[in-house]
């Protein structure tokens, strides 16, 4: 099992910045990637961003040049940095754990952006 803390999320006008914390705990070593999600009201989770136990990093098109995706290894950590925040990024933003045929979720933080 695999136990994912999400932080960092608030209220931040347009055009400001947040990151995201995930903290990992427990069978972390099972894990091959770490992603986020995110869910705005009345829609569907999407896709944001993936790094891999190997470090490649990938992000949905609507966010790429504005956010990063980062990990400390030796905290079991990993962040979301968000940049150039638009009102269209508001959302509750959820981290993900994926291993062998297995995934885990976070409570989800919420972030919110005011034009």
């Amino acid at each position: 099992q695999v136990h994912l803390v999400e932080s960092g999320g608030g209220l931040v006008q347009a055009g400001g910045s947040l990151r995201l914390s995930c903290a990992a705990s427990g069978s972390i070593s099972s894990i091959t990637a770490m992603l986020w999600y995110r869910q705005a009201p009345g829609k569907e989770r999407k896709y944001v961003a993936t790094i891999t136990s190997g470090g490649l990093t990938n992000y949905a098109d609507s966010v790429k040049g504005r956010f990063t995706i980062s990990r400390d290894n030796a905290k079991s950590t990993v962040f979301l940095q968000m940049n150039s925040l638009k009102p269209e990024d508001t959302a509750v933003y959820y981290c993900n754990a994926q291993g062998n045929r297995v995934t885990y979720w976070g409570q989800g933080t919420q972030v919110t952006v005011s034009s």
